[in-house]
């Protein structure tokens, strides 16, 4: 029998995960993948081979035009209704529980391959909120997550904000220093103020914000693809003189990851085809059309995040290219037209900051050094706001897909 291990350490992410665990104090991480200790946290339905593929597997099958249905972003449903709701799936009844206990196990099952230990007992990350202060979903969403992890075959799970796992993981680089977390992952931006000491951290405040990547890609989509498909245009009335405008909640829901796998319906597919016939600009509207009819929203939502990142990165030439629609269709995106798409959010993130300072009754000039953690941290308008918020302070980026996996292995010991 494989001896008992340790606690594992899980930061089950909106957009990517990681694993690991501390026999010895120094984090250890799981290869998830071939050489890779992050995965994906992506789900394909194939329905060629009638399997559920997760991680790169579900985006090479996607990208490659595998006949399924692809799936990202679960981590922001917890809490929802859409969670325990039954679905023919591969000829199979299953919820959202179910899959993402699929996913749970696939870790827990490659660590204890690697390691010969068996994890009974997982400490997983979680954000400071999933919804929001007060809102009722947020006890729901943590009960939530805690039965995937019992589906997924752990006796025991307990939970740490995901930030404070990142200080952990930071703070006994400078003993007696003011630290501020700043973890900005793919569905919340979390913060954690804290001061290292020499046997780990004090936690002195934590707060969070429903704001991640996939709201800064769903941004980036309304303001600059959305418009190519018809938003924002008008639709002559069926009877009589006059115009109405575009319904926005197809839009609104092609923009949002976790909204895609819902688009495509036989209903929204008739409405479409109604909107092309009354279309002003039926050529854009023949584009949405094209979209739900060859179920592209995934397509569009990789092409955005693609352009995100290339004008994040300062490409002159950068675009979202959208030939999978139309060929030598693209939407420009230049550095200040990201910035502009993203300038609500920005607002946010600082609001969020500054909540975590007056929780720890600390002001800017206090906080000697802000930590980047989280994929989204590598956001120019990320760090151009917490500079601006603390001018004073050392900024760093530290193991950005790690650090909160880092941690928790550290803390599950």
């Amino acid at each position: 029998m494989a001896p008992r291990g340790n606690g594992l350490g899980i930061d089950f992410g909106t957009s990517n995960s990681a694993a690991g665990h501390a026999p010895d104090g120094t984090p250890r991480l799981i290869r998830l993948e071939p050489g890779q200790t992050t995965m994906p946290t992506t789900f394909f339905l194939d329905a060629d081979s009638r399997t559920t593929l997760m991680g790169q597997p579900a985006n090479r099958a996607l990208l490659d035009g595998h006949e399924g249905r692809f799936m990202r972003a679960l981590k922001r449903v917890l809490g929802t209704s859409l969670m325990h709701e039954k679905r023919m799936i591969l000829n199979e009844r299953v919820t959202f529980v179910d899959l993402i206990a699929r996913f749970l196990n696939r870790i827990k099952t490659r660590a204890e391959a690697e390691t010969g230990q068996t994890f009974d007992r997982a400490l997983s990350g979680r954000p400071v909120v999933f919804h929001g202060d007060g809102d009722p979903r947020e006890a729901q969403a943590e009960d939530d997550l805690r039965l995937c992890y019992l589906a997924a075959g752990f006796r025991d799970v307990d939970f740490m904000p995901e930030p404070e796992a990142a200080a952990i993981a930071a703070g006994a680089a400078r003993p007696g220093a003011t630290g501020l977390i700043v973890d900005v992952g793919g569905g919340t931006s979390d913060f954690s103020l804290f001061q290292g000491q020499w046997a780990g951290v004090r936690i002195l405040a934590s707060h969070g914000v429903r704001i991640g990547g996939t709201d800064f890609d769903r941004a980036v989509s309304l303001d600059h693809v959305m418009p190519l498909l018809g938003r924002g245009s008008v639709l002559r009335k069926a009877m009589g003189p006059g115009t109405s405008p575009v319904p926005n909640a197809i839009y609104n829901d092609l923009a949002t990851w976790e909204k895609i796998p819902f688009v495509n319906t036989p209903q929204n597919r008739r409405m479409v085809a109604e909107m092309v016939r009354l279309a002003e600009q039926p050529d854009a509207m023949a584009r949405l059309s094209r979209v739900l009819e060859d179920d592209l929203g995934h397509d569009l939502a990789f092409a955005v995040e693609r352009g995100k990142i290339a004008a994040n990165d300062g490409a002159d030439d950068a675009a979202i290219l959208l030939d999978e629609v139309e060929r030598g269709l693209s939407a420009p995106l230049a550095g200040q037209a990201l910035a502009d798409s993203l300038s609500r959010h920005a607002s946010q993130l600082h609001e969020g900051a500054v909540e975590t300072l007056h929780r720890a009754q600390l002001t800017p000039a206090q906080v000697d050094r802000v930590i980047y953690v989280g994929g989204s941290s590598l956001m120019t308008v990320v760090g151009d706001t917490m500079r601006a918020a603390f001018p004073d302070a050392d900024h760093s980026a530290q193991d950005v897909f790690t650090a909160v996996a880092d941690g928790l292995a550290i803390a599950a010991r």
